[in-house]
């Protein structure tokens, strides 16, 4: 698939005494988009936390193993998690605004928080992220609208804005359309698979057709574990491990 963005190796994660992941090695193409799949509590909300270091904000949390972007180990002592969450975003499966703020104050947050104070800078990166989100166009006659104000797609999109605006390299994406209704759905997959020109997509989903609606590459988690990964396409028509032929076909999951 090309070039590798994120290596993991041997990713290893719990909270107290408890294992989630079990020894997780996986490689993540840049600029594309993969999707990880699997029944509720294999581990894959867990995973992608890792990918960014949210995970250890929770209380008892642990990580063992290495997480490399581009050649970097982001658990090395010398790493900032900050700098970390800056190159690499997430999107939450509950959408998220921050409720007192207008629409336009969402987006540009994280560049104010950055110390960007040019109003043309932060007006022409609200409008860009806004239209990379598809949102733009419904919004852009109430910018100063708060926010909460959106129903539950839109505010995923102002989501996705708010996350692509201090431009990370790589989004991480929680089920993002797992609240949301068939409509909105499709305008964040639409949203989704035209940022991959752009950006390196890891898709958590336990939406099948999701996957394989929007994913170059799948990887099916169960316990801890990964079963099975390759591209999408050979994973849902020709899959290796019966395990993941099960799930797919609802035998299990």
């Amino acid at each position: 698939m090309g070039t590798t963005k994120i290596e993991i190796k041997d990713l290893k994660a719990g909270f107290g005494g408890l294992s989630v992941l079990n020894g997780i090695s996986l490689q993540i193409s840049e600029k594309s988009i993969t999707a990880i799949m699997g029944p509720s509590g294999c581990g894959k909300t867990t995973l992608i936390r890792c990918l960014n270091r949210i995970h250890e904000l929770t209380p008892r949390a642990w990580v063992k193993g290495e997480v490399v972007l581009d050649g970097a180990n982001i658990y090395d002592p010398e790493a900032d998690p900050v700098a970390i969450r800056r190159r690499i975003g997430m999107v939450f499966q509950k959408p998220n605004p921050f409720p007192t703020m207008s629409i336009y104050d969402n987006v540009v947050a994280g560049l104010r928080l950055n110390g960007v104070r040019d109003r043309k800078i932060l007006d022409s990166v609200a409008e860009r992220s806004l239209r990379m989100a598809f949102l733009w166009d419904e919004v852009k006659n109430d910018i100063k609208k708060s926010g909460a104000a959106l129903s539950g797609g839109q505010q995923q999109r102002l989501c996705i804005a708010r996350a692509l605006a201090v431009e990370p390299e790589v989004i991480l994406m929680d089920e993002p359309c797992s609240a949301l209704d068939p409509v909105a759905t499709a305008k964040i997959e639409e949203s989704i698979m035209s940022l991959k020109q752009d950006y390196t997509i890891v898709i958590v989903t336990h939406n099948m057709q999701q996957a394989a609606r929007v994913s170059d590459l799948t990887a099916f988690m169960y316990l801890g574990e990964i079963v099975e990964f390759g591209d999408t396409t050979s994973v849902f028509e020709t899959p290796k491990s019966e395990l993941t032929e099960k799930y797919l076909t609802g035998k299990f999951g």
